[in-house]
């Protein structure tokens, strides 16, 4: 209770930043179609039932951000996009300090070309690979138990262990101990320590099992670490050449980074650097279904799956399923709609909203903002989701 009630005000505050604080002018173009760059097919606002004038207030609102660089930026949000109805109809950019894995990069001006760290986004990304291989039949379920993937390190199988399947690495309830609630400085910070240690399948593997299975939700990168792992056992490939091949190919993404960690492969949890556009097309391929441009790419069964909400968080409300967030947002008077959602530090975002038939993607670098989440959730609660002029199915 005491989360929701901060986060709500979280909002609350963020809300107000947006309301109360009139950008000035900008010159640069807005409300028209974006640039036809790439495979996206671009609309106006208006053909898709948005209001210009009311998305163009983010682009007013980035561009003050931008000129309030000599003091403390509080919010340094580097993109904003809009997709309905399967067209890119809107998008924004600012210049903003940024980083790179961790890597100050210094205030980079950011555009549709320019790759960003979408940090945890990863996860979500690693959720439509496993679906893929098990269509291929690469993984025969995910009631299969983990440790079947790992004979290296028999000598850490107990009984406990046992007992903890694919699935509830993908629904981050497996049971073991782990702790990345606090600091990244806290010594017992295990993502941190998941991070830095030379073996880091053997660090999770080597967890104390503290809760049966299911019994109880926490937040884990490490479980998206096993998932890596799984995946190239199974696959023979690395996680990003496998990604390259099933996802990324078929979607035309052909710009992309896997950050790794110290032993080489790619981060699973949260190493992946795309082009807004590009993570606007993972986004669009949930929505779709599965498919990309009529190209099944993904199981539809598995996403229906994989963003079924399974488990109640911790979390401002929020539901989680197979590596997806889901969540409500206010629309309208007296009126709410769902979401699925893809979550990464900083602000990195995929908003997915099918009774809208809407995506929303953000990308900042409010690293280490506590308020990150409410920033960017304002920008789609009270900038996006008002812009909607059609009528909407009751």
């Amino acid at each position: 209770m005491k989360a929701r009630q901060a986060i709500a005000r979280l909002s609350l505050l963020a809300a107000s930043l947006l309301l109360s604080n009139p950008a000035g002018p900008t010159d640069d173009p807005c409300g028209a179609a974006p640039q036809q760059l790439d495979d996206w097919e671009t609309a106006s606002p208006e053909d898709v039932g948005l209001d210009a004038a009311a998305l163009c207030k983010i682009t007013q609102e980035l561009a003050a951000q931008g000129r309030a660089a000599a003091r403390p930026d509080r919010r340094n949000v580097h993109a904003v996009l809009v997709v309905r109805h399967g067209k890119l109809v809107f998008e924004a950019y600012a210049a903003g300090k940024d980083e790179n894995w961790g890597e100050p990069l210094g205030v980079v001006p950011h555009d549709a070309a320019t790759k960003h760290d979408v940090m945890s986004i990863s996860k979500s990304v690693v959720s439509l690979l496993f679906g893929i291989a098990l269509e291929r039949k690469l993984i025969a379920g995910t009631d299969v138990p983990v440790m079947s993937f790992f004979s290296e390190y028999a000598e850490l199988k107990t009984p406990k262990w046992d007992k903890i399947l694919l699935r509830h690495l993908l629904t981050m309830a497996p049971g073991y101990d782990w702790n990345e609630d606090t600091p990244w400085m806290d010594p017992y910070n295990t993502v941190r320590a998941m991070s830095e240690a030379a073996d880091p399948y053997r660090y999770i593997l080597g967890r104390e099992v503290l809760y049966e299975p299911d019994a109880r939700w926490q937040y884990n990168s490490g479980a998206t670490a096993l998932l890596g792992a799984v995946l190239k056992k199974a696959t023979g490939k690395p996680l990003d050449q496998f990604a390259k091949e099933a996802l990324f190919d078929p979607l035309h993404i052909e710009d992309f980074e896997w950050s790794g960690m110290i032993n080489g492969e790619p981060a699973a949890f949260g190493g992946l650097r795309l082009r807004p556009r590009d993570t606007a097309k993972i986004g669009q391929l949930v929505l779709n279904g599965g498919t990309w441009q009529g190209q099944r790419v993904v199981p539809e069964n598995w996403v229906k799956q994989s963003t079924k909400p399974r488990f109640d968080t911790s979390w401002g409300g929020m539901r989680y399923g197979y590596q997806w967030w889901l969540g409500t947002s206010p629309f309208g008077a007296g009126r709410t709609v769902d979401w699925i959602a893809a979550f990464g530090v900083g602000g990195q975002r995929i908003f997915i909203v099918p009774a809208l038939d809407l995506v929303v993607v953000t990308n900042a670098g409010l690293y280490a903002d506590g308020g990150e989440s409410a920033i960017v959730r304002s920008i789609f609660e009270y900038r996006v989701l008002p812009a909607i002029r059609d009528p909407i199915p009751q």
